[in-house]
């Protein structure tokens, strides 16, 4: 993109640089295939903060460069209600983690469940393009990342925030393993 200055040249306009983007991919070849590499296969992550990579002595994975307009248009943050009600608010009585206690004392109830949903949601993909991500645990079950997310307390009062846990799935989806997993 262009403008004029007072000079009426064209001169290039500065643009913020854009995020660096790659996929994990693994390549059978008919050789043994670790469970884990399995996993991150087709996993977008910002090329500097990544799994290790090699991940292993003799891993046949690679890191191919993803455009950052695919990620913006691939990535998605879901999450399974049940992760909501029963679990965090604890409507069933069988979770022995007190997060319901906390989440009360910031003012939210059962009847905020789904609008905590969509705002931790769309909190998490937000950050998670933006690359405000710290990995987490990596192992057969994949890779989980943590994302940092900020409510409103419901007495108008500042706000709360807290890390929620996710794990990546192929083509830029991660999906919610906790609501809340601590400050």
């Amino acid at each position: 993109m262009y403008y004029k200055r007072y000079t009426g040249k064209l001169l290039p306009q500065k643009t913020a640089e854009q995020p660096r983007w790659v996929q994990w991919t693994h390549h059978s070849e008919g050789k043994t295939h670790c469970e884990e590499c399995l996993m991150l296969d087709g996993c977008f992550f910002m090329a500097s903060n990544h799994p290790p990579y090699p991940h292993h002595p003799f891993c046949h994975c690679t890191l191919e460069p993803v455009d950052y307009a695919v990620v913006l248009i691939n990535a998605s943050a879901y999450s399974d209600y049940r992760k909501f009600d029963p679990y965090l608010f604890n409507t069933t009585g069988l979770q022995t983690h007190n997060k319901e206690k906390l989440f009360k004392e910031w003012g939210y109830t059962i009847d905020d469940a789904r609008w905590l949903q969509a705002e931790i949601e769309r909190q998490a993909r937000e950050r998670y393009v933006s690359g405000q991500y710290e990995l987490g645990k990596l192992n057969m079950f994949g890779q989980r990342i943590n994302i940092r997310v900020t409510i409103p307390k419901k007495d108008g009062f500042g706000d709360v925030s807290f890390v929620t846990g996710w794990m990546v799935k192929p083509n830029g989806q991660i999906k919610l393993n906790t609501p809340y997993g601590g400050k």
